[in-house]
């Protein structure tokens, strides 16, 4: 009998460790805002924005000052950060998933953490969604259900949301109200921030929380603000009167040094934009901004709520940054440092919060969680584990920051001192030199300096390496050189 008892006892303190050890797994609460600017985040030396909750983050996390995304746009730079790939790589430059190129037997990120025992859950935009119309009809965009245990959509009016409305992007006379699709429509809607996607994502977000705090969780959280249209409650949009807006400075024949293909595809002469426009744009991307921000907020103070925060890494992020204005430029696909630079600060249960200005990519966010939760990943991924920083901020795992775009055709190389664009693997369509120490706005292009050569060809012999290196993977696909 005594034998029994002390069988059931031991097998008793056995179940109870090992459902010590199932608590210890981390969770992640991944976070990500679309289309969000370094420039626009006070946390990131901006005083003009209001993100107190994003702000309070950074100052418990690892903030990284270089992070850059590998693709501006949307759909290719989530591929790249999930599946752990350069565009070039996989050769996923559209709005797709990624899974489509990488094939079924390749994790992303979310579906590791599914295949050891996670349950897995986004809530609106991971993946790739059309903005606004994905969220106007409430439709899973180009998603990956391989990644999720559930998956869960935030819908909301977006452009068509009762309140006052403008469009200041072709739009010179004033005519239209507002227009639909991937332009500058601005709204100070009427209702509460529940009347809008984001609203909705930090209510389901927070739901999720609360019914799955008991086992590990990886909870993907999408916010679709600030990307146009620039809808908010109105309120958001009281602290940033349009009158007071400071517009970016520009310089006289700004755009003569630069390439043809290095001009974007929106800028404020072809989008007919007069100093009041752009000051109106520019207050209704910080309204956007702090409309997410609080929305973010609600998500955190639920996590604290909880009891989850000293079990939870967290991470917010962007898929790109966003131009306003400088070089007269709107939105994002260009190379240029305010499209390409990313907020990015990883908060580690038990790390002392620090800022490090070491060279960060999206796609390292792969091996960086897989690490920090004790998974095995696959090896060959081409993301590089940042735990090295997380524990010594002056430590180094990249020399450079490498971006692509215009379909893989389009490349960047940031160094510390040097921002390098070439357009084509030929260079044919032209070249941007600029020296970041004196020069950070990049108003001067010094790729056709005589006294710049020699950089030009370092540069040059960098890319063609990295690239090489890019297309040296496990993947099976054949590339083509590109003109």
């Amino acid at each position: 009998m005594q034998k029994s008892l002390f069988i059931a006892s031991l097998l008793l303190f056995l179940s109870l460790g090992a459902f010590s050890q199932e608590k210890k797994k981390p969770n992640v609460l991944f976070i990500i805002s679309d289309d969000l600017t370094t420039t626009a985040i006070g946390a990131y030396g901006n005083p003009v924005p209001k993100t107190p909750a994003i702000d309070q983050l950074a100052k418990e996390s690892t903030v990284f000052t270089r992070a850059y995304t590998q693709y501006p746009v949307c759909g290719p730079s989530r591929a790249s950060f999930m599946f752990g790939y350069y565009p070039n790589a996989t050769q996923t430059y559209g709005y797709v998933s990624g899974r489509e190129n990488v094939g079924p037997d390749r994790p992303s990120l979310a579906e590791l953490f599914k295949q050891n025992g996670y349950y897995t859950a986004r809530v609106s935009k991971i993946y790739h969604m059309g903005v606004p119309i994905d969220i106007e009809t409430g439709s899973d965009g180009t998603d990956d259900p391989a990644s999720w245990t559930e998956k869960f959509n935030s819908q909301g009016p977006e452009w068509q949301a009762e309140g006052k409305a403008e469009l200041v992007q072709n739009n010179a006379d004033g005519s239209i109200e507002r227009k639909g699709g991937n332009v500058m429509t601005i709204v100070q809607a009427s209702g509460g921030d529940l009347a809008h996607s984001d609203g909705k994502t930090a209510e389901k977000a927070s739901e999720l929380l609360r019914a799955h705090k008991d086992k590990p969780f990886f909870l993907a959280v999408g916010f679709v603000r600030p990307h146009v249209p620039f809808v908010a409650p109105a309120e958001y949009f009281s602290p940033f009167p349009y009158e007071g807006i400071k517009l970016p400075k520009q310089v006289e024949n700004d755009w003569d040094d630069i390439p043809e293909r290095g001009i974007n595809y929106v800028t404020s002469v072809n989008a007919d934009m007069n100093d009041v426009q752009k000051q109106k744009a520019i207050a209704a991307y910080y309204a956007s901004v702090s409309y997410m921000d609080a929305q973010v907020g609600k998500v955190l103070k639920t996590l604290k709520e909880e009891g989850l925060e000293d079990n939870t890494i967290v991470i917010f992020t962007s898929d790109h940054g966003f131009h306003l204005d400088e070089h007269e430029f709107w939105m994002k696909v260009s190379l240029h440092e305010e499209s390409v630079q990313v907020p990015m600060m990883i908060k580690v249960p038990g790390k002392k919060p620090a800022v490090t200005n070491s060279f960060t990519e999206l796609l390292d966010l792969y091996p960086t969680l897989a690490e920090l939760a004790g998974l095995d990943y696959p090896k060959g991924i081409q993301g590089k584990s940042l735990v090295p920083i997380l524990k010594n901020p002056s430590k180094k795992v990249r020399d450079f920051a490498f971006s692509v775009t215009q379909g893989g055709k389009s490349f960047l190389i940031r160094t510390d001192k040097w921002a390098y664009i070439q357009y084509d693997e030929d260079a044919g369509a032209g070249m941007e030199l600029y020296d970041m120490d004196t020069d950070p706005m990049q108003f001067t292009n010094l790729a056709k300096e005589a006294s710049h050569q020699s950089v030009v060809k370092d540069m040059q012999a960098k890319l063609a390496k990295k690239l090489a290196e890019v297309r040296k993977n496990d993947l099976g696909i054949n590339y083509k050189t590109s003109k």
